[in-house]
């Protein structure tokens, strides 16, 4: 009898401790993870009602929140030009989360940041209702306008620009665009209409923090040659007068594939090729015979000093969640493929305007960045 007893004291014991320590981690250890997840319901009813900060282009909101009618919540969000910011403010919705700057910059916006305690102990003591900081972006609306517009309605596409010289994005579009209106509404009715409907749309970037054209892992295609290029030229076996194998396609022992050069320009014209020439030309054959030649090792290291794989940080992750890589265990044909920027390898818009950007900065490569803040309400910038 005492031993049964005291196996089910042990027993009480180690359920006791098992529990308090998943709500301590949950608690403690996890607390920021879930707060900030953007599916977490809880998080967004908290501060739906509040007056949300501004986001802001040019001196003026494209999102805010403001006053309306409804029994509900006395506050609204709503969106300016909607298709053309969407691929960045996305969507702030009582039933389907945040997306884009909306959850990326969600503390700010809400009043929750810490760098907003003050201002939060103020307006408690004061016994005004919670107000969040606005946010001015350094997007340039001229150039966003003229991003937007470069992408033909219906195609799918994505366009970045950034400052080379201080990282600033002066440009984020992505089509097909939406309208937030129409999932932000406080009908919840219209609300689950609305998004059922877009959902159908191919290729729409509807939530920028899972998929959608500027934040999707895409192959980069041929701009990944001018990491060849730099990895030949920093490998000291290659410099800009070098003359390079340009056959029409490159076999592989033991197998049929056979790497094809490009077909669409002078590629085919000669079968050896100066660096400047299967460049300009995009010719398939020559990076790839560079790829093999220096080794995986030496492209992935090369890619890596351009962004590929870094952290691009906590903002980033979360309105544009995944970063570059590069492919690892690569045989002959997959190497070739891979340094053509075809096969695994995969890259944001968001990376390669960032990997041009540094070759236009003399091969210093900035950290994007996309905000500054500006002060509590839409009138605070």
């Amino acid at each position: 009898m005492n031993q049964a007893i005291r196996s089910s004291w042990v027993a009480a014991i180690a359920m006791f401790a098992l529990i308090f320590g998943a709500i301590s981690f949950v608690q403690v250890v996890g607390a920021d993870d879930l707060k900030g997840n953007p599916l977490n319901q809880r998080a967004i009813l908290q501060n739906y009602c509040n007056d949300r900060g501004a986001i802001i282009v040019g001196g003026e909101p494209v999102a805010e929140s403001v006053e309306g009618t409804s029994e509900v919540c006395q506050f609204q969000r709503t969106y300016a030009q909607p298709a053309l910011y969407a691929g960045l403010t996305g969507y702030f919705s009582k039933n389907y989360g945040a997306t884009g700057l909306e959850v990326a910059m969600n503390d700010q916006l809400a009043g929750s940041s810490d760098q907003q305690f003050f201002d939060r102990i103020g307006q408690l003591f004061l016994g005004n209702q919670p107000k969040g900081a606005s946010a001015e972006l350094t997007i340039d609306p001229a150039i966003q306008k003229l991003a937007y517009d470069l992408i033909p309605d219906g195609q799918r596409g994505s366009i970045v620009v950034t400052n080379p010289k201080t990282g600033a994005i002066l440009a984020m579009v992505s089509k097909p665009s939406y309208d937030p209106n129409l999932i932000a509404t406080q009908d919840p009715n219209a609300e689950t209409t609305n998004i059922n409907e877009l959902v159908k749309v191919p290729g729409i970037n509807l939530n920028q923090n899972v998929s959608g054209p500027t934040g999707e892992l895409l192959a980069p295609g041929s701009v990944f040659k001018l990491v060849d290029t730099a990895a030949a030229l920093a490998s000291g076996k290659y410099n800009k007068d070098s003359v390079l194998p340009n056959p029409a396609e490159m076999p592989f022992p033991g197998i049929q594939y056979k790497l094809p050069n490009y077909a669409g320009g002078n590629c085919y014209t000669q079968d050896k090729a100066g660096f400047a020439f299967a460049l300009q030309q995009s010719c398939n054959t020559p990076f790839a015979s560079i790829a093999l030649d220096l080794g995986r090792d030496a492209i992935a290291e090369q890619a890596a000093k351009f962004g590929f794989g870094e952290d691009l940080g906590d903002q980033l992750k979360l309105a544009y969640a995944r970063g570059s890589g590069f492919p690892d265990d690569l045989d002959g044909p997959g190497l070739a493929q891979s340094a053509i920027g075809q096969k695994d390898v995969r890259a944001t818009p968001l990376q390669i305007a960032l990997m041009t950007s540094a070759i236009a900065n003399n091969g210093v490569q900035m950290s994007p960045a996309w905000s500054r803040p500006c002060g509590p309400g839409p009138q605070g910038h």
